[in-house]
């Protein structure tokens, strides 16, 4: 754990990069740039945020932890000095997901304020459920960052692409993220069908603490939701990890 902070510690930059790039530019052109040209309505802002953020939070734990895991079970076999660590091996992968859930926090850290700093004043949006949206955060990162070891131990160096193209991009797009899950009610459809991906429920649990002037999913349900699906992601992740690791 000491060894992968301390490593964070000093691609920083890089990381940030990484992760808050993509998010950045949605909230340039989505949230600063189509508004102020009338194409939007300044209120899109305040959905736009928490998706935002939930987005950065996204990539993050799953890229923190998906893009290593497979260099670690690479050619060079680099997991190999961690397996040989005098505590359980399932601990190994505990604290992959640990990291995976610290990067996120930064990520979502981070754009939470260059947001609020680019967009300017947002309707409805409140920090005085700071505890919660903490909460919703750790929830979330853990979720993904459960996820991202699962992905990385399962799938080989040749397939890490194919992943973001198949796997991730779509769960973006279709996770409620630039747009609440409410405004699918014309299309139920679609707004039932997105209830698999996970960031749905970290998009509305921001929409919830953040801006809860705003319809959002309950926030309970969004709770439960993550809970199970870092439960049964959790078992998946660890019981992948160590096929691989012993196999």
């Amino acid at each position: 754990m000491r060894r992968d902070v301390r490593v964070l510690r000093r691609e920083l930059p890089f990381f940030l990069l990484r992760t808050v790039m993509q998010p950045l530019l949605f909230i340039v052109v989505f949230g600063y740039m189509l508004p102020r040209m009338g194409f939007v309505r300044g209120e899109y802002t305040t959905a736009l945020l928490p998706g935002v953020i939930a987005v950065s939070l996204t990539l993050s734990a799953v890229q923190s932890v998906a893009l290593p895991m497979v260099q670690d079970f690479g050619h060079t076999k680099e997991i190999e000095d961690r397996l040989l660590a005098p505590i359980p091996i399932p601990l190994v992968a505990v604290e992959k997901m640990v990291m995976g859930v610290l990067q996120g926090i930064i990520a979502a850290l981070v754009v939470l304020p260059a947001g609020r700093l680019i967009m300017g004043p947002i309707a409805g949006l409140t920090l005085g459920h700071a505890g919660t949206a903490l909460a919703v955060t750790i929830l979330g990162a853990a979720t993904f960052s459960a996820i991202g070891l699962w992905l990385g131990s399962a799938i080989g160096a040749t397939q890490i692409g194919l992943m973001f193209s198949i796997i991730v991009a779509p769960m973006i797009f279709f996770g409620c993220a630039y747009y609440p899950w409410r405004g699918l009610d014309p299309i139920p459809i679609a707004k039932y069908a997105v209830l698999v991906n996970p960031l749905v429920y970290v998009a509305e649990g921001m929409r919830a603490v953040l801006t809860p002037e705003m319809p959002h999913m309950p926030l309970a349900a969004v709770v439960g939701a993550l809970v199970l699906l870092l439960a049964g992601f959790s078992a998946l992740a660890i019981r992948s990890f160590l096929r691989r690791a012993i196999g």
